[in-house]
């Protein structure tokens, strides 16, 4: 799934926390971007983000997660594209 990361800064001694966000539809790359629109938001985005990247959903690194909302949607786009036709 192609991704965008943000940086959630640790208070304390909790460390540094990476949430990926579904990248939005529609959006080019060039890998100069200051800007990159993410699926959960209409008006936010990662800004002077880190190139896209092919995240797996179950991810296995410490301090990383999914943004809950990009979840849902990549769960109901996958409903989705799996339901057979009516007949």
């Amino acid at each position: 799934m192609l991704a965008v990361s943000q940086r959630v800064p640790g208070h304390g001694r909790t460390p540094d926390q990476t949430i990926w966000h579904k990248s939005a539809p529609g959006h080019r790359c060039t890998g100069r971007c200051d800007f990159h629109p993410i699926a959960c938001s209409t008006d936010e985005g990662i800004i002077f983000p880190a190139t896209k990247q092919d995240v797996p959903i179950r991810l296995e690194k410490e301090h990383e997660a999914w943004c809950g909302d990009c979840l849902v949607i990549i769960r109901q786009q996958r409903t989705a594209t799996t339901q057979e036709p009516t007949r």
